[in-house]
């Protein structure tokens, strides 16, 4: 049986053989709207109403009997071979349950106080502490908010490209799954390098040459295996290492109370301030909050899961911030220039012996380790995501006998490879410009969503209104704009020389996929809410 009967006998009506690409241009897929009702009934092709729990059990994409799906890419011929035996596959993995996923977004933002250092060396104490406890609220915390309510109505692995699709058109969704995958991957780039780094003192022939270039390929490898063999291993790997990496500062800190001179705190010379190194240390620590959504499909019950991870997380991370950055800066006589990445491992021999160091070190590469697991998990995920709305062609959403997007860590673990040369700043400012392109066509596609469906339902909704919203907005939005501003003319033409390949790349896609060159895909438990005949379906929804 083909892709089509399966499809036929879950009352799916798809497109006829003979309907080209031009015949579906236009006809954008609101999004996995229903699929976020997980306490609410569901209104049904025929009328009928059926649980959200048994749609679930089931894998129904309720759509309109008469509506034929319309791809989220504008791809997708009616093909729908091997996807839906793959998704039949990937319900058999295990879901991710709550403790796994506060360790995976932990490690997604932060992984620990390692890289935070810079912010004392850019503008001393006392901007670098109240950083960390602003940037939470301006930034952090907004983020959280939509991703926590975007997540749960929009419960699959494309994540916020779904969302912007569903918002702006799949030209939008395809751009915004671009910069945030290469964004993502310039980013796991840093971490076999900052590995290496924090065991070049123990180890010095890490430090460069051959020695190095092998160590980051071959620490790539390993972890590139580690995901692999599946999410839930990648999840409670996640966790032993955040406890293991967290529990050196607990004592670091505790042992530092003797010491504390709180007067140090307060050092700041505003006359000498790098605001660029600065503005980009607390950007980079403090974001890709939403990074947990292309991962929202492997989530156990994510209506409920997804919004107490983001929450428990976000205080994880803010905590995991400020107590060793208090306890350093406090108990340690003041010198910026030392500020810099690996100097907690000085300030644990200072205050606790070697042993400590050694702790730190080892937390500090571990952590580096349980960074790239995590990222890499959402990238390959994302593209496993965007295959099965049909903008990448069908070969992306193919999963491994464990249930990972086989191609999709290949791919990422290639660019990882291929960027794992730039510089620490280079890689840190270069993914902060993609990544706040991205992060203005969510905060736009949020706000667009709000109006366009408001009775839609919401498992998690940000308790404000349209106009509450666009005010929360407001802070971070000005904030991306000034982390542009501060932007290299290098970084800022690098990045835009990458967002120009993306807005080339859709088209190219498109034009391969109508001389069916590539076969493009659309997953029949993925629903269409403006397929014709359809169009109301959404605001059948009621909160």
């Amino acid at each position: 049986m083909n892709g089509r009967d399966l499809s036929q006998n879950r009352a799916v009506s798809v497109a006829t053989a003979d309907q080209g690409p031009s015949q579906r241009d236009g006809r954008v897929v609101a999004g996995a709207l229903e699929l976020a009702v997980v306490d609410a009934p569901t209104a049904s092709a025929g009328g009928d109403m059926v649980s959200s729990s048994a749609a679930e059990q089931k894998g129904i994409s309720i759509l309109n009997s008469q509506a034929s799906p319309a791809p989220m890419g504008e791809y997708g011929g009616p093909d729908y071979h091997g996807l839906l035996e793959g998704a039949a596959r990937a319900s058999n993995i295990g879901k991710v349950s709550i403790i796994p996923l506060v360790f995976l977004i932990f490690y997604e933002v932060s992984g620990g106080p390692f890289g935070i250092e810079d912010s004392v060396q850019a503008a001393g104490p006392l901007l670098a502490i109240l950083g960390f406890l602003v940037f939470p609220l301006i930034w952090s915390i907004p983020e959280a908010l939509i991703t926590a309510e975007m997540g749960t109505m929009f419960p699959e692995n494309g994540g916020y490209v779904v969302w912007v699709s569903s918002a702006l058109g799949p030209y939008w969704g395809f751009q915004q799954g671009w910069m945030k995958w290469l964004s993502g991957v310039i980013d796991n780039a840093l971490y076999p390098v900052l590995f290496l780094d924090y065991l070049k003192s123990t180890i010095p022939a890490l430090g460069g040459g051959i020695p190095r270039a092998s160590a980051v390929l071959g620490l790539t490898a390993l972890l590139t295996f580690m995901n692999y063999r599946g999410l839930t291993i990648v999840g409670w790997v996640a966790v032993f290492l955040g406890v293991f990496s967290i529990l050196p500062f607990i004592i670091m800190g505790l042992m530092a109370i003797p010491k504390l001179r709180p007067k140090r705190w307060l050092v700041v010379n505003l006359h000498n301030v790098d605001w660029n190194l600065y503005l980009n240390t607390l950007f980079w620590n403090l974001n890709y909050w939403d990074s947990i959504s292309t991962l929202a499909g492997e989530v156990d019950n994510p209506s409920k899961t997804l919004p107490k991870a983001l929450f428990y997380a976000l205080i994880l991370v803010v905590v995991g911030y400020l107590y060793p950055l208090l306890a350093g800066t406090g108990a340690i006589p003041l010198d910026r220039e030392l500020w810099t990445d690996g100097y907690f491992s000085d300030i644990a021999k200072i205050l606790g012996g070697v042993w400590l160091t050694w702790w730190v070190q080892g937390a500090a590469a571990l952590s580096n380790a349980g960074m790239f697991v995590a990222e890499m998990s959402s990238d390959s995920y994302q593209l496993l995501g965007m295959a099965e709305r049909g903008m990448l062609p069908e070969f992306f959403s193919k999963r491994s006998r464990y249930g990972t997007p086989l191609i999709g860590i290949v791919f990422s673990a290639s660019g990882v490879l291929l960027l794992s040369w730039l510089s620490f700043q280079e890689i840190v400012a270069a993914e902060n410009f993609l990544y706040c392109f991205g992060m203005l066509l969510e905060f736009v596609a949020f706000i667009r969503l709000r109006i366009k469906y408001p009775r839609a339902s919401r498992p998690y909704k940000v308790p404000l209104g349209t106009i509450g919203c666009i005010l929360m907005i407001i802070p971070p939005t000005l904030l991306i704009f000034v982390v542009l501003a501060f932007s290299s003319l290098k970084v800022m033409f690098v990045s835009l020389a990458a967002v120009i390949i993306g807005l080339v790349l859709q088209p190219c896609l498109r034009y391969v996929e109508k001389k069916q060159w590539l076969r493009f895909s659309i997953s029949p438990d993925l629903p269409d809410f403006e397929a014709p005949g359809n169009e109301n379906a959404a605001e059948s929804l009621i909160e």
